[in-house]
């Protein structure tokens, strides 16, 4: 079996940067150990695969290393940018997914993708988990959570960039994974984001947690449009504007890599 497999840089116009997902396009959905084995071959932070269900929806599934994912943001946009680039005549895509529904994803004429997703604001916690004090170099005060990660909100953008963190810590507090934040002087806010127990180590740019950090950070700087920067070493912006019941997403895309593998 040959199957038609993209590779694109999402959260970003330039190669290289943002953060890549492979994209597959099914006719038929293969076996829940098969897509595993794929994303574990593909070795990126997420492998998309996708079918079309009628007309312009589409069932999406997201693969990491090491499991299904729930949510993923910067594969979805990946497998947007590929429908519409291989379908003309595609503007705008729904997205169906088990966990979160449906995903209204269109196309603009500036070369953004517009994603709408859900708003998962998260709330404050007191208690505060051990292994998330003892999982980070600079001490968490205010911390939040949602469904997806904890959200460790410091003083400043260097404490973000500076903070060491002990993966062995966090994995523990999975299923759950931790997200350090600050306001920025050239974004509104940054983010960086780490998920040993569901993916990998640090996240290059993660669309889904910033359904959480952007209605978070709406509330502390009274703004609904946003400027994200998520500071890793690869880096990625995102455009953010908050409601009260979802979060859209902006952003670009760039293809790496078009090709075939094969399954035996």
């Amino acid at each position: 079996m040959k199957l038609k497999i993209y590779q694109i840089d999402a959260f970003t116009n330039t190669v290289f940067k943002g953060n890549s997902a492979a994209v597959i396009i099914l006719d038929e959905w293969l076996t829940d150990e098969v897509m595993q084995l794929i994303a574990i071959e593909n070795n990126l932070s997420e492998t998309a695969f996708t079918k079309k269900c009628y007309g312009n929806n589409y069932e999406i599934r997201w693969f990491s290393p090491l499991k299904e994912i729930d949510f993923c943001g910067h594969a979805t946009l990946a497998t947007a940018f590929v429908l519409f680039e291989e379908y003309s005549y595609l503007k705008e895509v729904t997205f169906i997914a088990k966990a979160v529904g449906e995903l209204k994803v269109k196309q603009l004429e500036n070369e953004y993708i517009q994603m709408i997703f859900p708003n998962r604001k998260p709330k404050k916690i007191n208690d505060i988990p051990k292994e998330l004090k003892n999982g980070l170099s600079i001490e968490p005060k205010n911390v939040f959570i949602n469904e997806q990660t904890y959200f460790v909100v410091y003083e400043n953008e260097d404490d973000v960039y500076n903070v060491e963190v002990n993966l062995d810590e966090i994995k523990k507090l999975g299923p759950l994974d931790v997200t350090v934040t600050a306001k920025s002087n050239d974004y509104d806010f940054i983010t960086r984001y780490f998920w040993p127990a569901n993916g990998g180590e640090e996240d290059p740019v993660t669309g889904s947690m910033h359904t959480g950090a952007a209605p978070l950070w709406a509330e502390i700087l009274n703004k609904n449009d946003l400027i994200a920067f998520q500071a890793s070493k690869r880096g990625g912006i995102l455009k953010c504007k908050v409601d009260e019941k979802n979060v859209t997403i902006l952003g670009q895309a760039i293809k790496y890599l078009e090709g075939y593998i094969t399954i035996k």
